[in-house]
């Protein structure tokens, strides 16, 4: 007996729509690349990822052991454990200067959920969000994925025209929010208190949610880092968006955290329970030893090996005609301008991955203002730093 002919009306076998616009990013292709080349068996010099380069530290590890030994696995209220709730408001408090209360904190499966728990809040189809470029890749897609759309605005049209004319001119009856990240992957950029109350002021003036990304909010080697809801009537429209993952060595863990008011933290709260409902129990047991017992002593000494690691990957780089200007304030990427190599950066990109077997990120994944540029990590070991730039060097000098 033969299948049935198709109709021409059954169109059900397809994504939905939403997908139209959000694809793997530059960083995942690299990567996969670099997968390829190392099960070949090639040695490559990696400048690609964003992980930190110590490990989890070991009183958090036994934590989790303990959560296990202990039994701690079942099911926990999906918005967090009470006793990390409480730490992380007493952290948010002290730290950040954000008055929090319990119920405006929920625990989630990294800053990406975070993220994601954000614009599922605030997005109706079709309204926008200003997005600062240089930007994290997945910001975009995350944006939409839940319906929106981002709007691209050049962070240095901001330092050139301000942020009343950069923003304003972006403007329209769609636009709902602006996406802040300070310290900023990918150019290390630290926004200055002064930078942060002029888009205060904006975001307050034309009505807009302020979505503040802080990531790397103990990685700031020089100024301050301050967190836009700690400004003067901010906490209202803002919401907050912390991780584990780059402070205590804790990527694989995925745990991060949002603070906002209502009405948007129960949308947040909502969105992590319909899509995971919660993070591993044991795993926040951990988390509460991380943010209860890890000394600030523990972030000053990482601070201070970062340091040492830009300012040799940038002075290397410098040497190399590839400058890095200004030196990054914070996080643990460069950004150098690479147009002296000629093409494109996704180009540079795949030849130094292929010729000099360096990874790298082009700028373009990182929107519109990321041409011309690559970035690299120096979250790597001093070595493996000084082996990358002689690869470097060789390349150029084959050239």
């Amino acid at each position: 007996m033969s299948a049935p002919t198709p109709s021409p009306a059954m169109t059900n076998l397809r994504l939905s729509a939403r997908f139209a616009d959000v694809g793997f990013s530059e960083i995942v292709r690299i990567r996969n690349r670099v997968i390829e080349l190392k099960a070949a068996g090639e040695t490559v010099h990696q400048f690609e990822g964003g992980e930190p380069f110590f490990e989890t530290p070991e009183p958090i590890k036994e934590a989790m052991r303990r959560a296990l030994a202990e039994n701690k696995t079942r099911y926990a209220p999906s918005s967090g454990i009470p006793p990390l709730i409480e730490a992380l408001v007493e952290k948010v408090r002290r730290k950040n200067g954000i008055p929090a209360e319990p119920s405006e904190v929920v625990v989630a499966v990294g800053g990406m959920q975070g993220l994601y728990g954000a614009f599922n809040t605030l997005l109706d189809p079709g309204d926008e969000v200003l997005l600062l470029s240089p930007y994290w890749t997945p910001t975009r897609d995350l944006i939409h994925m839940t319906g929106g759309r981002a709007v691209c605005v050049e962070t240095a049209r901001i330092q050139a025209e301000g942020v009343d004319a950069a923003l304003g001119a972006r403007l329209t009856p769609r636009t709902r929010a602006i996406l802040v990240n300070t310290p900023n992957n990918p150019t290390g950029q630290v926004l200055a208190r002064a930078d942060l109350e002029a888009i205060a002021e904006f975001a307050q003036r034309r009505d807009l949610v302020v979505v503040s990304d802080e990531a790397y909010e103990d990685l700031v080697y020089d100024g301050e880092h301050v967190s836009i809801a700690s400004l003067p009537e901010m906490r209202a429209r803002t919401i907050s968006v912390y991780t584990l993952s780059k402070s205590y060595g804790m990527t694989g863990w995925r745990i991060g955290y949002a603070v906002a008011p209502e009405p948007f933290i129960t949308g947040i709260k909502t969105s992590v329970l319909y899509s995971t409902n919660g993070v591993s129990t044991p795993t926040q047991w951990a988390a509460l030893v991380a943010l209860r017992d890890t000394p600030e002593s523990f972030f000053a000494e990482q601070r201070a090996a970062y340091r040492q690691r830009r300012d040799r990957l940038i002075a290397g780089l410098n040497e190399l005609g590839l400058p890095v200007s200004p030196a990054p304030g914070g996080a643990f990427y460069v950004f150098p301008d690479v147009a002296s190599l000629g093409g494109a950066s996704a180009e540079i990109a795949l030849r130094l991955l292929d010729e000099a077997r360096v990874a790298t990120v082009p700028g373009t994944a990182f929107g519109c203002a990321g041409e011309g540029h690559l970035r690299l990590s120096y979250a790597l070991s001093p070595e493996a730093i000084e082996r990358g730039l002689e690869a470097l060097r060789q390349y150029l000098a084959r050239r």
